[in-house]
């Protein structure tokens, strides 16, 4: 096996960008088609701000907006220096737990300066189901933007490569976190694991970054020769395009960041995994010459989507197979779910 430096995988920088106001912010990120860094982006939050004094008064910045309601948190193992991924048989290296924040917190503040300390994880938690204010007070102007804030705290952590199907802008508030990102076309290099056994709800890289087996995986050079790394610290922020993968280390022994996903398609479109997940239902394990047929009408029907595909039927007629509008949307799906049902 051979090892990579411990402080993560190799790449170049991920390029880096000003931005003088929401305007010019908004303006790039519609332009954008890869990933880029604005530095000091939300340096003058008051989160951030409290976070450079201390991570005690960040944690009790945050605890002061929290909501009374149970908060899901991972907790790992000792053993897996940082490591939420898979066991020896496939299931989890952490346990899910729910506790409310004081709690939680109560925990990090009780392992801070152990050696060895089990990984304390909270990821994707909504800002407005779980916190007063918080989002008021610290967030970024996304124009007309339906972007769902989210909150990820933790200790020392690394988080396998995945990707996300929204555009994503990752603001750092406290601590440190190293981002190794990979184009789109990469995932075959990456060696993902299984698309419905996943820790978080996407299949994520079998390789670890920090020691990765080129005898097991050796495509995986090929992947990092494509890698692009940003390390943030707290005010920095990380553009991540729709469906680009990152591998995520918080660096730090106590870490958040708020991120802000958005999609440009209209909201009641569908989620293209579940369309993956119903063909490897449906088509996968049919015979080769049924397959090489459903790929030709995936092609006619999906890809290719011309006007040639629905020129023989009346405007009026084409149903579905015309531009889908909410309401031709919501009867698709309520066919489909009639027959998955059966």
């Amino acid at each position: 096996m051979a090892e990579a430096d411990p402080g993560g995988a190799a790449g170049t920088p991920v390029p880096e960008v000003t931005v003088s106001d929401a305007a010019d912010l908004d303006a790039r990120l519609r332009a954008a088609t890869a990933p880029f860094v604005v530095r000091g982006l939300v340096k003058d939050w008051p989160l951030v701000v409290a976070g450079r004094r201390s991570a005690r008064e960040a944690r009790a910045y945050i605890a002061a907006h929290a909501r009374p309601v149970p908060f899901a948190v991972s907790v790992g193992t000792s053993e897996s220096d940082g490591r939420l991924f898979y066991d020896d048989a496939m299931g989890m290296n952490f346990r899910m737990m729910q506790a409310k924040l004081p709690a939680i917190f109560a925990k990090i503040d009780a392992f801070e300066g152990q050696a060895g300390a089990p990984p304390i994880y909270l990821g994707s938690v909504d800002l407005h189901d779980f916190f007063t204010g918080l989002h008021e007070a610290n967030h970024v102007d996304l124009g007309q933007r339906m972007a769902l804030a989210s909150i990820w705290i933790g200790t020392r952590t690394r988080i396998a490569a995945h990707n996300d199907l929204p555009a994503n802008l990752a603001c750092v508030a406290a601590g440190r976190r190293r981002f190794t990102l990979f184009p789109r076309e990469q995932f075959r290099n990456l060696y993902l694991g299984p698309v419905d056994n996943t820790p978080a709800g996407r299949a994520i890289s079998m390789v670890d970054f920090h020691a990765p087996d080129f005898a097991a995986y050796p495509r995986f050079a090929t992947a990092l020769a494509h890698a692009q790394v940003a390390e943030l610290a707290a005010g920095d922020a990380l553009y991540i395009p729709p469906m680009w993968w990152h591998h995520v280390e918080g660096l730090d022994a106590f870490n958040v960041l708020i991120n802000y996903w958005w999609r440009d398609a209209p909201s009641w479109l569908g989620q293209p995994q579940d369309a993956l997940n119903h063909a490897l239902l449906a088509i996968r394990d049919l015979p080769a010459d049924q397959k090489a047929h459903w790929r030709d009408m995936f092609d006619h029907y999906v890809f290719g989507n011309d006007e040639a595909v629905v020129a023989h039927i009346p405007e009026a007629a084409r149903s579905v197979l015309a531009p889908l509008t909410p309401q031709s949307a919501g009867r698709l799906r309520a066919f489909l779910l009639r027959q998955l049902s059966k």
